[in-house]
């Protein structure tokens, strides 16, 4: 099961140096993999060949339908911690979808994906041609609905107050997460005792076993 399979092929090899700690991809919207599996190719960053696949959906009221996906995969033969691919929706499910959006701790987004590396300007290029977005501030690449952000284990260190693991050339250590409200979401991860902390206006939930990520959850009016 998975020949072929460019993800489950990738992150089997994540999960060979890493164990089940983190995420091993970060996924982009696009409107045509095909021209993204071709730019990936042309810049020598293609992690494989593409994937098409589709599985059966069906929402709370017992509605079904199809979901379909084509995906093409970017990666650096340097970076085995990381990759990256681009997911175009072939056919969307025409059924409700809200329970599934719906989150006790307030989430409504992603606001910023962090990747740590010892070297964050040598990623910039496969971050860029992977987006297909130029990095709009140093080692920072807007995106249409968030930021991914390259530090190293210092600066990541210090931003968060939350150890970034071991060296990587890239590696994907944090999700940052809009919320309501703040206080909300303390109230419930203390009811949960869950262990957290506050970093300026974020509350940073560091990495514990079988997460390996900081999720950290910003309040965004």
């Amino acid at each position: 099961m998975g020949e072929g399979n460019v993800f489950v092929a990738r992150d089997r090899l994540y999960r060979s140096r890493l164990d089940d700690e983190g995420f091993s991809a970060v996924v982009f919207g696009t409107a045509d993999a095909d021209a993204d599996h071709a730019r990936y190719v042309e810049a020598g960053l293609s992690a494989g060949n593409m994937l098409s696949f589709s599985r059966a959906f069906t929402d709370t009221t017992g509605k079904s339908d199809t979901a379909s996906f084509k995906l093409a995969f970017a990666a650096d033969r340097k970076a085995p911690d990381a990759f990256l691919f681009a997911c175009q929706r072939i056919n969307a499910p025409q059924i409700d979808r809200t329970a599934l959006q719906a989150h006790a701790n307030g989430v409504t987004g992603i606001v910023e994906i962090v990747a740590v590396s010892d070297e964050p300007s040598s990623q910039r290029g496969l971050i860029s041609i992977a987006a297909g977005q130029d990095a709009s501030d140093g080692d920072r690449t807007d995106l249409p609905n968030a930021t991914l952000a390259v530090l190293t284990p210092d600066a990541f260190a210090a931003r968060f107050g939350a150890s970034a693991r071991q060296p990587s050339d890239l590696r994907f250590a944090a999700v940052i997460f809009a919320v309501r409200s703040v206080a909300a979401a303390t109230q419930l991860l203390a009811a949960n005792a869950i262990e957290h902390n506050m970093s300026d206006d974020d509350v940073v939930v560091p990495p514990a076993p079988g997460q390996g990520a900081a999720f950290i959850f910003r309040e965004i009016p």
